[in-house]
């Protein structure tokens, strides 16, 4: 009878531990049909954030006043830009907000909750058709990427000043962008650093509303960017959907890298098809072109407005440099450094042109979609040059695609 009741008890719980797996299974299956997790990307992010600074303030002092202020500076930094670059915005700059690293972290989540549309539904898919084992393996895939994602943006979250931001993935167009600054990092580097307050938040609110005058004075740039990024991830995901992933589809990608191997300046393009890697580099130019023109004009412009501005270049210039080998690595696997040659590129090719031609002639860039640089002209700006001459006498392409 004892042995009985031990059976009968051993099974009850067996089970019990048997439908309590089934429940946590199919509970399990269910959050994980998700390619990421945004709520441990959110949580990973805000641990890594703080992990550089322990005592963090828990809320940002005086809000509403720090709000102010940098508005008032960004009022004062729109009419020295205007002046220089001969365009004015079509309405004032006045979605400002000062952002602690959560506030950054969640606004940038709903950004790249927009560029990972297109994978979410080819996982959707995927998932759909899959046996369970699929969808296990779709659960540790989820862990990985999740953590993956929530340690980069923790990273940058740590480092990032200020932000333009035009979310131009959203499904409704965006009249205006909105412009952040970071006040725990803005204050931690100035101390750091040892800076005047003003000028230094001056210098972060001028690069910031040049980026802002290339987008607002030049409303068509937005579809524009829109769209190369649209197609960039719609080919992605059609890639990744349509490749199995046995020992046929390694071989491809393998292949497809072996192919790329002597024509690629990263180990991004290697993995990238024809389609992409054209995409890819039109992105690549524009973003120099973005960059490279926001350094020209705060160098232009700082020189008058800001009396320590060669200390502030001089200080942000050792600060690129002095990094520690993990975070030289960190940027080199996450493709951060890629970020870091644009900014190189793209001030070369801006100041070589006003150089030479002055900004009259820098500013035919942002005519049109067929008026922007490629790769190629980015890294020889006379070719550029040229093609805009022949474009005024209609000799050059009259499509971008035969660029």
């Amino acid at each position: 009878m004892a042995s009985l009741k031990k059976t009968f008890g051993t099974g009850l719980l067996l089970g019990v531990a048997a439908g309590a797996v089934w429940v946590a299974g199919r509970r399990f299956l269910e959050k994980t049909s998700r390619l990421i997790d945004w709520g441990q990307v959110r949580r990973i992010a805000i641990a890594t954030s703080r992990k550089a600074t322990s005592d963090q303030p828990a809320a940002i002092p005086h809000k509403e006043e720090r709000r102010e202020h940098y508005a008032e500076m960004v009022r004062r930094a729109e009419r020295p830009i205007a002046d220089y670059t001969g365009k004015t915005l079509p309405r004032p700059l006045d979605a400002i907000y000062i952002f602690d690293r959560a506030d950054w972290i969640d606004a940038n989540i709903a950004n790249f909750q927009l560029l990972f549309k297109p994978f979410e539904e080819m996982n959707q898919e995927a998932l759909r058709y899959g046996s369970v084992g699929v969808k296990l393996a779709g659960g540790v895939n989820q862990i990985v990427i999740s953590s993956q994602l929530g340690l980069l943006m923790g990273y940058l979250a740590q480092r990032v000043l200020g932000q333009y931001d035009l979310s131009v993935l959203g499904r409704e167009p965006v009249t205006n962008g909105r412009l952040y600054f970071v006040e725990p990092n803005i204050s931690a580097l100035r101390e750091r650093l040892s800076l005047d307050a003003n000028e230094f938040e001056m210098w972060i609110v001028l690069h910031e509303t040049t980026h802002a005058y290339e987008f607002e004075a030049n409303p068509w740039l937005q579809g524009y960017m829109n769209s190369l990024l649209t197609r960039y991830f719609q080919t992605i995901s059609k890639d990744f959907g349509g490749m199995q992933w046995g020992s046929s589809g390694v071989r491809s990608l393998v292949s497809r890298i072996g192919s790329n191997i002597f024509t690629s300046s990263n180990v991004l393009e290697m993995m990238m098809t024809p389609e992409q890697r054209h995409i890819f580099q039109q992105l690549q130019a524009l973003m120099c072109l973005l960059e490279g023109f926001s350094n020209h004009i705060m160098q232009a412009i700082g020189k008058t407005i800001l009396p320590s501005y060669e200390c502030l270049k001089e200080r942000f210039d050792e600060r690129g440099k002095n990094k520690s080998a993990a975070e030289r690595l960190f940027t080199k696997l996450t493709g951060l450094d890629i970020k870091m040659e644009q900014y190189a590129l793209g001030e070369r090719f801006v100041n070589d042109i006003v150089e030479r031609r002055g900004i009259e002639i820098m500013n035919q860039v942002w005519q049109s979609p067929l008026s922007l640089p490629t790769m190629d002209e980015v890294r020889t700006p006379d070719k550029w040059i040229k093609r805009m001459e022949r474009m005024a006498i209609g000799e050059a392409p009259t499509h971008r695609s035969e660029l």
